[in-house]
């Protein structure tokens, strides 16, 4: 029931930019929180950002801090990240995800969120 479908991952150079987007439906969309995680091969989930249920607020983790920007329309239901100066090292599959109550703020890791996108790649070559 609860969907959340992400797009606008591909291939990029070093340096360049992207905007990916999460739409979401089946849910009460103001009442979550929504992040941004990746997963690299060969490595573990790890997490990007997170915005809360206003959207001043928000988390990022330090690899991305000054170059990844997520924001939210609540009355579309979509969550988008973007990402510029984009380095080899951010390439990964990237998901969107749901929080339904406060572990995932808390937490800024992927065992607090409840609801998974099935992903979207993105490619930095040299």
């Amino acid at each position: 029931q609860v969907q959340l479908v992400e797009s606008g991952g591909g291939l990029v150079q070093a340096g360049g930019s992207l905007r990916l987007s999460c739409a979401a439906s089946g849910l009460s969309f103001n009442m979550y929180a929504m992040g941004w995680f990746r997963q690299a091969p060969g490595k573990e989930r790890e997490f990007v950002v997170i915005i809360g249920w206003s959207p001043g607020s928000t988390y990022y983790a330090d690899s991305v801090k000054g170059r990844f920007t997520i924001s939210r329309d609540n009355a579309n239901n979509m969550v988008y990240l973007q990402m510029n100066s984009l380095k080899p090292e951010d390439t990964a599959v990237y998901y969107c995800a749901a929080d339904r109550g406060t572990a995932g703020w808390r937490m800024a890791s992927s065992s607090g969120m409840d609801y998974w996108g099935k992903g979207t790649l993105v490619t930095v070559s040299s």
